[in-house]
């Protein structure tokens, strides 16, 4: 057999080792789950809503954009002060109303000479209300279910919440989630929802 005399270019034959398919897979996956946790955290807490109207202020302003953090009221309940994002009696044709729980399971509410009573003692938060003038519903006691909460906007001489026949008590059912984070509106702040 002649060999030939002079420069020869052999190719070499790429082997695909185990070691680059199981680096591969490693990029796959970190890429799959990634995307899947990108996509549970945008579905969870990426959902937002307008604030309509000033039953919230000067907490929130009418047009403010707030995000909702769906994932906090799956494994616990809401507690008093903290913002929520509920649909009225579960109507999904309804906008979503943004309200401050101040009545939660096992609490008697009543509105007694403009003032807000929890567990008959007056409620106080640290929010600057108004003599409440409307009592609405809440002129006579309600105690709430287990899974009833009472709501109330930080304006509440200009607010349609739990005193009103039409929302009344909120069940956690229709509950959204957590107002977390709001959106700054020409002369509003940004930051955490307090």
């Amino acid at each position: 057999m002649a060999r030939h005399k002079g420069l020869s270019f052999y190719t070499k034959k790429k082997i695909i080792s185990s070691a680059l398919i199981r680096e591969i897979i490693s990029y796959i996956f970190g890429i799959v789950t990634t995307t899947f946790i990108a996509a549970v955290i945008v579905y969870m807490m990426g959902i937002t809503t307008g604030v309509i109207g000033n039953s919230m202020e000067p907490s929130l302003y009418s047009g403010q954009t707030v995000y909702i953090n769906k994932l906090k009221y799956l494994f616990s309940q809401p507690k008093a002060g903290d913002v929520i994002v509920f649909l009225p009696n579960g109507n999904v044709n309804s906008h979503y109303y943004v309200k401050r729980v101040v009545g939660t399971p096992g609490d008697s509410v009543q509105i007694v000479n403009g003032k807000l009573l929890i567990n008959d003692k007056e409620y106080v938060d640290g929010i600057q209300r108004d003599k409440i003038s409307d009592p609405g519903i809440a002129a006579e006691r309600i105690v709430l279910a287990g899974d009833e909460f009472f709501v109330l906007g930080d304006n509440a001489n200009n607010s349609e919440d739990s005193r009103s026949a039409n929302i009344g008590v909120v069940k956690k059912e229709f509950i959204i989630g957590k107002a977390w984070f709001k959106k700054s509106v020409a002369g509003a702040k940004m930051g955490f929802v307090d």
